[in-house]
This record gives C-alpha cells, sequence and structure tokens, in this order.
C-alpha cells in the first residue's frame, strides 16, 4: 500500500514537473440542479490535491468579478423572463471572461482546471431546455471558446423529478429561494437532462456519464476513476511529445 501511494507521488511530481512546458488538463462536471455537482467537486479537488496536483477550481457562470455578477442576473428570480436569446448571450459573455482571466491563463500554467459547468452546459440548457437548438449555440461556442474544449466532461445524471426534490430541500434547509432555472419546472429540467446525454452520445470519448442516484462515496469512486483514467492518458501524451 505505501507503494502504491509513492506511486502516485511520483506521477503527481512528474506530472507537475512536465507540466511546466506543456498545456494543463481541463476537466468540466455537468447535470441538471440537484444532482450533488458541488459535493462531488468538493471531493475530487481534495483527492487531486493529496496527489500532489495544482488545481483550479472554478465554475460558471461566473468565476470573474464580471461574471459574477452576470451570473447574479441570469440566477436571480427577481430578473423575471428573459428571451432566450439574451440569456444564451449573457451565458457567452460571462465565459468569455472566465475563458481569459481564469481558465487559459491557469491551463497555461499547466494546472488542472474543474470548473462546475462550461459550455456544455448552454447545449443543454439554452440549446435543449430553452428550444433554441443546437446551431446557434455552437456559433456561439465557435467564437468565444474556440479550441479551449474540455478533455474530460463527467455528466452526473439524475431522474429531473428526484433532481428537483433535491434542489427543494437544499433551499429549505438553506432558507433560500429557488433560483430561475430551478423554477422552470419538470418539463424543462427533462429537456435539459435530454440534452446532456445527447451529448453523453455525441462525444464518448470525452463526456462520460456517471449515475447520481448512488450513493455520494459511489459516485465520488466513479468520478475520480474517469479523472484518473484521463490523467495517466494526458501524462503519456505528454512524454511522447517529449
Amino acid at each position: 500500500m505505501q507503494g502504491f501511494f509513492a506511486s502516485l507521488r511520483m506521477t503527481a511530481l512528474t506530472t507537475t514537473r512536465l507540466n511546466m512546458k506543456h498545456p494543463g488538463l481541463f476537466i468540466t462536471l455537468e447535470g441538471i440542479d440537484g444532482t450533488g455537482k458541488s459535493t462531488q467537486i468538493r471531493g475530487l479537488v481534495r483527492h487531486l490535491r493529496e496527489c500532489g496536483h495544482r488545481v483550479r477550481v472554478t465554475r460558471e457562470p461566473g468565476g470573474t468579478p464580471a461574471g459574477e455578477r452576470i451570473r447574479a442576473i441570469l440566477l436571480a428570480t427577481s430578473t423575471g423572463k428573459l428571451a432566450p436569446q439574451a440569456e444564451l448571450a449573457l451565458m457567452y459573455a460571462a465565459r468569455a471572461q472566465h475563458l481569459a482571466e481564469v481558465v487559459r491563463p491557469a491551463l497555461a500554467r499547466g494546472e488542472i482546471v474543474v470548473s462546475d459547468r462550461y459550455n456544455d452546459a448552454s447545449l443543454a440548457y439554452q440549446g435543449y431546455g430553452r428550444k433554441l437548438g443546437t446551431a446557434g449555440v455552437r456559433a456561439f461556442d465557435r467564437i468565444v471558446c474556440g479550441r479551449t474544449q474540455p478533455d474530460l466532461t463527467i455528466i452526473l445524471d439524475l431522474d429531473p423529478g428526484q433532481a428537483l426534490a433535491r434542489a427543494q430541500g437544499r433551499e429549505t434547509r438553506r432558507k433560500s429561494r429557488r433560483g430561475r432555472f430551478e423554477a422552470q419546472g419538470l418539463e424543462f429540467h427533462q429537456r435539459v437532462r435530454a440534452g446532456y446525454l445527447a451529448i453523453a452520445r455525441s462525444a464518448p470519448g470525452r463526456a462520460k456519464v456517471v449515475r447520481a442516484d448512488q450513493a455520494v462515496g459511489e459516485v465520488q469512486t466513479a468520478i475520480r476513476e474517469l479523472v484518473d483514467e484521463c490523467l495517466a492518458r494526458h501524462l503519456k501524451s505528454i512524454r511522447k511529445r517529449g
């Protein structure tokens, strides 16, 4: 067992040294509200840091001062009804700033970036949930994100009825109000879930579905296995490039 952990530490140190000259790794977690993303991200980040990796944790919408102000507009029920196109434009405005200030600099430093949502969220929420379709979302994505795409996306999947019940229970415990998206109702979240599953089918090498109806520890184990496999491939590709 000691040899196993020593091997993990050596791999992390080697990756850190190599990353001084090579791009980092971009990992995103996705899923409808109530799937437990925040809990799982905390566990994943703790695991990566214990292995010696440099990790930048961030979220969307948000991640920057300007992005957090946009987030407040997008999530506040007081905002009222936004045109779907306006909602999409605000999402990508926040994302452009997020990429410029946080994601691309961290990747250039060789860090592992772990983001709570990224561009797949726009496909799922605006493309499918708001019925804008994928073409318009992808047009924004080509301009704003370009080649900065996730190396691994983990989609936490849960029945929307169960997810909404979880989210409502969380808000009750925190004595806070539901956000704009949580208040959209079951049919909206069913479309969003269908969008996420469509993304997973279209990009099976990158987007991996993890059942979120399991115990928290089981979900975390599945996530860590996927991330560790991705890290191993990343290290192998770096070694090949020399």
